[in-house]
């Protein structure tokens, strides 16, 4: 496979480029927008960057085993898990960036909402600093729902033949910070309720957030601390991202699983390409979604232009021969069939053949879930997939909503591992490990 990049001065020029080259069989793999850097750049029309790939005729395809038609045999059908957009590269839409400010709400309470903006944007400090352990240091929100005294230092010094010492005018006394007022108490515990109820997390989480706060709004601590206190305990609550990884024990197998669209096939898509470019390991891809032929065709387009090897599993009963004919990859990707919760004969397949995978194999699985999809629904999804396997987080689709709340709900319902989200189409640039920071401080309705 050949890959290479081409610039244009508009997106049509740039694919016309790699076409010229490469033929019309290129495959576009990315599209992006450079601008210019510096000051000179603000001036100056941006430029476009694609990505093309091209097979290359010593490329082998590998041919999907062809079942036995038989009773037995499985039903097929056009229906995929997820339309995978594949070229024509007009037809993507632009990446949208995955954290969107959210607007303040107002205050129920009298309080003075800039100044508490301003506490919100402290948060943005901690994160720059790389780790909750650091301490946002004191600001102009030190002690902010109060006004300090504008006073004068000193009195001008009088012109006289002699210069006269300057006499200081005594200094006004501070304001007594030792407690805030009942209505300023009720007023930023408000705010930030409904901040978080606002971002759809769930009530009961919410007084699990806020519930310590008491102590320290009787000792006076100044907004920041507080929030940033609030921020810490929650960026705990996600706790430490559990990703793929590997050892000298080959391959490494994981499974993605979870209901019908909500993009595995495009997610295990993007881990291929991810570790394989920017990795280096070697990645086999197996499905035993036999149901949605669309969606295996999709995949195997996907393994021949990374050239890897691509396999369809029959018979459940078959899957540590399968594994075993990629022995040498470093990682193995397995589609599964995506299925409706009530669905008990198709929940029992999979139980099947999860637990017939040889123990001698090191084994990972991860339930993906949309960010789109409502609480209720999540819940009965997991308690499903629960029911018969443990399972780290995928989130998908955080490019298609403004509330994260589900996120944390999902953490702290099932005390599974977060792992990676995805936040648009493009392999395998949209996809990244959570940022647990990133995803609080939008929760808290910073920036």
């Amino acid at each position: 496979m050949t890959i290479k990049k081409y610039t244009g001065k508009t997106k049509d020029e740039a694919i016309e480029a790699a076409k010229n080259e490469l033929g019309s069989s290129v495959v576009i793999m990315n599209i992006k927008e450079v601008r210019g850097k510096g000051l000179a750049g603000m001036f100056k029309s941006p430029t476009f960057e694609v990505t093309a790939a091209i097979e290359e005729d010593s490329v082998p395809v590998v041919t999907p085993i062809t079942p036995k038609q038989n009773s037995l045999t499985p039903r097929f059908s056009a229906v995929a898990d997820e339309q995978i957009k594949v070229p024509p590269i007009e037809d993507r839409e632009e990446s949208t960036p995955v954290y969107t400010k959210k607007p303040m709400p107002k205050p129920a309470f009298p309080v003075d909402e800039q100044d508490l903006k301003d506490a919100f944007e402290e948060i943005g400090a901690v994160v720059e600093k790389g780790g909750i352990d650091q301490v946002i240091p004191e600001s102009k929100t030190q002690g902010a729902l109060y006004k300090k005294s504008q006073v004068s230092a000193a009195a001008s010094p009088s012109i006289e033949k002699e210069v006269k010492p300057v006499k200081q005018k005594p200094k006004a006394p501070e304001p007594d910070r030792s407690a805030l007022g009942d209505d300023e108490q009720r007023g930023f515990l408000k705010i930030l309720y409904n901040t978080l109820m606002d971002n759809e997390v769930e009530e009961r989480y919410v007084n699990r957030i806020l519930e310590n706060l008491d102590p320290m709004l009787l000792a006076g601590s100044s907004l920041d601390h507080m929030i940033n206190n609030i921020y810490q305990k929650m960026v705990l609550m996600f706790g430490k991202p559990r990703v793929i990884t590997f050892s000298e024990k080959k391959p490494k197998v994981v499974f993605i699983i979870g209901p019908t669209g909500v993009g595995k096939t495009t997610t295990i898509a993007k881990l291929a390409a991810k570790y394989m470019l920017e990795k280096g390991k070697k990645v086999g891809l197996l499905t035993s979604d036999t149901y949605r032929i669309a969606a295996t065709e999709q995949l195997q387009v996907y393994a021949r232009i990374l050239s890897a090897p691509f396999t369809i599993i029959v018979d459940n009963a078959n899957i540590n021969d399968e594994i075993k004919k990629m022995r040498d990859m470093d990682l193995i990707l397995v589609d599964t069939a995506g299925f409706s919760h009530k669905n008990q004969q198709q929940r029992q397949d999979l139980k099947s053949m999860l637990e017939a995978v040889d123990e001698s194999y090191d084994k990972d699985i991860y339930l993906v879930l949309s960010a789109t999809t409502k609480y209720h629904d999540l819940k009965e999804i997991v308690d499903t997939y629960k029911s018969f396997t443990d399972f780290d987080i995928i989130f998908t689709k955080l490019d298609e909503t403004l509330a994260y709340g589900n996120i944390l709900n999902i953490r702290l319902y099932t005390d599974a591992q977060m792992s990676y989200v995805t936040t648009g189409q493009n392999v395998p640039d949209d996809i990244e490990i959570i940022d647990s920071q990133k995803i609080v401080k939008s929760l808290l309705g910073g920036n």
